[in-house]
């Protein structure tokens, strides 16, 4: 385990052990701007049983495990891809004619995701073959959008518990004539606002599932299902173009002459989302979430040894919620992109692409 990951799970405990040192630490506790007299504050911290090293040390060890995931639903498990495209097959019983002609190889390969190891050639000798991708890749993306919506819930929560940390260490201060009601209701107004997020986020999550459960054909039948706690891992070097456009030339030859251009035009639409799909993805995680993680660090140590103050440490905790949040919504919008140029190389039409840090699907229409 690196040093890294033990402090993204020592945030949520982090900031709540931080409201929970003895009021005189917090009178101490200077408005952003003041003067800090260091050296009593320090004192202050000493005079802690567990003092600035042991507070961190304690505070790691008494994290819960997964405290921030919820329950698990019971019932139906859906963890791969694999999973989620077989499941909306067994809803479609009008399909078991057209898998068992596309044998079992290659029903393996669509539903594992590897759409490219198939012949395009045989959308023109399988029938209906057309509907079964259909339904494999609404469902794959119905839940890569739910993992997804799981997945941020756990960030959401950080920063509403960053948020409530500063509101209670704001209201001692006020209290004990250190802040004004001015300088309180600021942070007050902070965590109203983590609390409304949270609560979307929540909804949003809902909503993934039950669409994702709807998608399935298990209305009625489950209430739930066990999702993955985070995405599938990105790739860290995108299909070269050439590897694609070569597919894409093959699926053209067998289409006819009005078909063959807008498949021209539905994978320009859907290679340019794939390729800035995956350039936010490196953007998003591979450098604003590293550094946001670095300063997060580096504020945790630096408070540690009294160089900053903590309001430092909980803006620090609610910037790094907020880039993994970023980061997944990056990770998501290149699955989908990923499915959407997948299913154009087999002749798929889709409604429309993915909106790169919008949240979901895009406006941007397929070609018609």
């Amino acid at each position: 385990m690196t040093h890294r990951f033990k402090t993204r799970k020592l945030w949520p405990a982090l900031v709540l052990g931080l409201v929970s040192m003895p009021l005189a630490l917090a009178a101490q506790t200077p408005p952003p701007g003041a003067e800090t007299d260091w050296r009593r504050a320090n004192d202050a911290v000493g005079q802690l049983k567990r003092g600035h090293a042991d507070v961190l040390k304690w505070e790691q060890a008494n994290v819960p495990p997964a405290a921030t995931q919820g329950p698990v639903p019971a019932g139906l498990k859906l963890m791969t891809i694999e999973d989620v495209t077989r499941q909306a097959w067994r809803a479609h019983r009008d399909l078991l004619g057209p898998l068992s002609r596309l044998g079992t190889a290659n029903v393996a390969l669509i539903a594992e995701g590897r759409w490219t190891g198939i012949d395009p050639g045989l959308q023109r000798r399988v029938e209906h073959m057309d509907e079964a991708l259909a339904v494999a890749v609404q469902a794959r993306k119905a839940w890569l959008k739910a993992v997804a919506a799981r997945q941020v819930l756990a960030h959401y929560r950080a920063a509403l518990e960053a948020a409530e940390a500063a509101n209670e260490l704001g209201r001692r201060m006020a209290n004990l004539g250190n802040w004004s009601k001015l300088q309180h209701a600021q942070v007050q107004l902070t965590q109203s606002s983590a609390q409304m997020n949270l609560v979307r986020a929540q909804h949003a999550a809902d909503q993934a599932q039950a669409s994702l459960i709807r998608q399935l054909g298990l209305a009625g039948q489950h209430a739930s299902v066990a999702l993955p706690d985070s995405l599938p891992e990105v790739p860290p070097l995108p299909v070269p173009v050439a590897q694609w456009q070569a597919a894409a030339l093959a699926t053209q030859a067998q289409l006819p002459g009005v078909d063959g251009i807008r498949n021209q035009v539905n994978f320009s639409l859907a290679l340019a989302a794939y390729q800035a799909s995956h350039a936010l993805v490196k953007g998003s995680r591979d450098e604003v979430l590293k550094l946001r993680e670095f300063i997060s660090e580096e504020m945790v140590l630096r408070y540690n040894g009294m160089l900053n103050s903590v309001w430092d440490v909980l803006d620090a905790a609610r910037n790094h919620s907020q880039a993994a949040i970023d980061a997944t919504g990056a990770q998501r919008d290149f699955w989908i992109a990923e499915a959407d140029v997948q299913w154009v190389l087999q002749g798929g039409e889709p409604d429309s692409f993915v909106s790169l840090g919008g949240g979901g699907e895009a406006t941007a229409p397929a070609a018609h």
